[in-house]
Order: C-alpha cells, then structure tokens, then sequence
C-alpha cells in the first residue's frame, strides 16, 4: 500500500505537534526555484509563541533529517502559526475565536458580520452589530448554514464599560 507524501508527513509530524499540546492545522509542500518549501502551520487555544515555533522547528528538522520523508532534493522548513484571519473550518476554531467578529458566507447566500458570543457542537451564537446607531441584535447560525467564515481584523475596537472602568482604576493606582 502505497502513501502519499503528505500521509508519511502527518504520521510523522502529528506525535511531535501534541506532544507539545499543539494542534496540527496544516502541512503544505511547494516548489520555490531548485528547492521546495515545507510549511508547518500549528495552533492551541493559548496561540502559539515564537519561541515555541522555533523549538519545535528544531526537533522537526533533525525528525526530518533522520527519516526520507523529504526525499533528497533540498527545502526549506517553516513552523508557523496560523494568520490573523485565518479561515475558520474547524469547531475548535470557532471555539478559539469567541469574542471575535467574523465574517460568513452562508450557503443561502449572502454574508453575515457578527462577533461569536458562545460556541456549540451545533453552531454559533452571534452579536450582529446594530445599523446607524441601533443596538446589536441576537442571532444563532448552524454550521451547516455556513459556506465559510473568517475572523475579521479589528483595528479600532471599543472597549467595553467593564474594561474603561478597569483602565481607569488600574491609571488611578498607578498615580498613587
């Protein structure tokens, strides 16, 4: 029986990944010039630090170095952690993204602006922000209704009141 390269991959990758409570998310080969390029995308509901990335990056490599998973030919070897608005395809994902804003296409059609307020085995609890000064509204989405979804970047966020007052007390004792 026969395996693909991506399948000796993962077999080979996956202990390593969770042995550092890590989650396997993807595994991508690509041509760049005379080499390739082997990508290694990993995440855990904490995030994933640099360091992290790099250690595992070392015990990678010399995993890699001692089988022939590769083959001969030379490549290059990335460890990362998904992006910003990666797109979300997994429950752990929606889960890892709860107070987040998303965007979704839903099979209906259409698209749905709204921040995940609670996640279940059967689908999401949204906020939809209100229009033109009106308030959010309530709104729950099956996972079957969504086409594909992706967190939305926030670059101007308000804080909630909770959180002010917490600035607030927190620059009062500072001054004291």
């Amino acid at each position: 029986m026969s395996t693909t390269q991506s399948e000796r991959l993962r077999g080979l990758l996956e202990p390593l990944i969770a042995a550092r409570d890590l989650d396997l998310e993807e595994i991508e080969v690509t041509p760049a010039g005379k080499r390739r390029v082997l990508r290694i995308v990993v995440d855990s509901d904490e995030g994933v630090q640099l360091d992290e990335c790099a250690a595992l990056s070392r015990e990678v490599s010399e995993s890699l170095d001692d089988s022939d998973v590769m083959g001969g030919a030379p490549y290059t070897l990335e460890v990362t952690s998904p992006g910003a608005d990666r797109p979300l395809t997994e429950l752990r994902h929606y889960r890892r993204a709860v107070g987040r804003l998303i965007k979704a296409q839903l099979h209906e059609g259409g698209e749905l602006v709204a921040r995940i307020i609670a996640v279940d085995d059967t689908g999401l609890d949204l906020e939809v922000p209100g229009v033109k000064g009106r308030k959010p509204t309530a709104r729950r989405v099956s996972f079957d209704e969504i086409a594909k979804a992706r967190v939305e970047l926030e670059f101007n966020r308000k804080a909630d009141k909770a959180d002010k007052h917490d600035e607030k007390t927190d620059e009062n004792k500072e001054e004291a």
